[in-house]
């Protein structure tokens, strides 16, 4: 493991409405270099929208990128999603494999 100064790695969160959806959005956005790799994984979350208790099936973007991209990425996924107000959360990378980290700086 190595610690990285400054954090310039990010795990990008955002759900989407379906599988579909979801997939639109990973290939575009790893086509697009804003992402080196996005997984996909069924959840079910639940929430309150307009003042309602909401419990729907979804699918989980683990989106890993740079920080330096989050800005385009963000306005990538807003264009790209069904959602009034899609979930899109940076995390910083404190850590993580070197090879691992090398790969997504040259994607």
């Amino acid at each position: 493991m190595t610690h990285l100064s400054n954090a310039e790695f990010c795990l990008v969160l955002t759900t989407a409405s379906s599988e579909a959806e979801a997939t639109a959005i990973a290939q575009t956005v790893v086509q697009e270099k804003l992402a080196a790799c996005v997984n996909l994984v069924p959840i079910r979350s639940v929430y309150i929208w307009q003042d309602q208790l909401q419990q729907e099936p979804e699918w989980q973007l683990l989106i890993k990128t740079t920080l330096d991209r989050f800005s385009d990425l963000q306005e990538r996924i807003l264009a790209l999603h069904s959602y009034e107000v899609p979930e899109i959360l940076a995390i910083p990378i404190q850590s993580g494999s070197p090879s691992y980290l090398a790969w997504m700086g040259t994607q």
